[in-house]
């Protein structure tokens, strides 16, 4: 399997008028019942991250991109027993 390229992702999301960021999360962590007013993307770098986007749960692989519309609840949780870190990006 190819390593995830994080600055082929973020040209990417560029072109498709999307803001690209790093979000580094310990085992254990969760973000629970966030909105947002436009929509977003994640994609995992490494880690194992559950995504709950209205009421329905994701775990995305390595590189799979996953797209939370707007003004859907979602929540982020890390899985795993090591860190996570994933790419998010939000519609500009």
């Amino acid at each position: 399997m190819n390593p995830v390229d994080p600055e082929k992702i973020r040209r990417d999301w560029t072109a498709r008028r999307f803001s690209c960021d790093v979000w580094i999360d310990p085992p254990g962590r969760a973000w629970e019942d966030f909105v947002h007013p436009v929509d977003e993307l994640v994609t995992i770098l490494e880690g194992e991250v559950e995504f709950e986007i209205d009421g329905i749960l994701h775990h995305p692989k390595p590189g799979e991109e996953l797209r939370i519309p707007a003004r859907t609840k979602h929540s982020a949780r890390n899985k795993g027993e090591s860190v996570a870190r994933w790419l998010y990006g939000y519609r500009i």
